[in-house]
């Protein structure tokens, strides 16, 4: 595992026992979200700790007695899923910063305003947000914050979590090239070859991020698609 990389203590309590790794602060609290990451980058050094600054290691009588196995990934995967990461006052304004920004990203993509279905800019959400005084957890995910957000901002502007099936109709001079492009937009509801070689789709997308897809579609076939939008739930 590397030990160049910018790090902070990771810290787990059991009763009277204690155990610290060090590992990279953002890309642990990606892993606690639950996102695929391998240990090896998370983790930044081999050693399970008593005390790091002291650096006294745990006795693997100790891990066995706590965790049930001295298995290094098996302890990382626990401490770092409930455990509690030993922040400065700057790095966690910095990390609260990124997730906040992280959370009005996925709310913009994936919400409408449910009267115009038409997404709603960040800028608004964002202030929604001041208005309805949402905090940020570090350690709630993404996903499950924004949820919640919705909720309280739904009180100050029109909004709703939606979900969206973008119709398009591809040339046959564009279609080849287009369609892997188009697979990747999004779930693919329905996939049609015509006579005339041209393709139909239909791709399930979050709501809010029609204007983007749109745009993409637009890229891959030079502008000349047939694309709707219809079908929000």
């Amino acid at each position: 595992m590397s030990r160049q990389r910018e790090y902070v203590v990771a810290r787990y309590e059991h009763k009277d026992s204690r155990f610290e790794i060090l590992v990279d602060p953002d890309k642990a609290l990606l892993y606690r979200e639950g996102k695929k990451i391998d240990l090896d980058e998370v983790v930044v050094s081999d050693f399970i700790y008593k005390d790091s600054r002291k650096g006294l290691k745990a006795s693997p009588g100790e891990i066995r007695k706590v965790f049930g196995t001295d298995d290094p990934k098996v302890v990382f995967d626990k401490i770092l899923r409930e455990g509690e990461l030993q922040l400065t006052t700057e790095q966690r304004r910095k990390l609260l910063e990124a997730k906040r920004k992280r959370v009005i990203d996925y709310i913009a993509r994936s919400a409408i305003d449910p009267s115009t279905k038409t997404p709603i800019p960040p800028a608004r959400i964002e202030a929604a947000l001041e208005q309805a005084r949402v905090s940020i957890d570090l350690y709630k995910s993404v996903e499950k914050q924004a949820a919640e957000a919705v909720k309280a901002i739904a009180k100050i502007i029109p909004i709703k979590i939606a979900r969206a099936i973008v119709k398009v109709k591809v040339p046959s001079r564009y279609a080849g090239k287009a369609y892997t492009q188009l697979m990747r937009l999004g779930e693919v509801k329905k996939s049609q070859w015509l006579n005339d070689g041209s393709l139909v789709m239909e791709i399930e997308i979050p709501a809010g991020a029609q204007n983007e897809v749109i745009d993409k579609i637009a890229q891959a076939t030079r502008g000349e698609a047939q694309v709707s939008v219809s079908e929000f739930k």
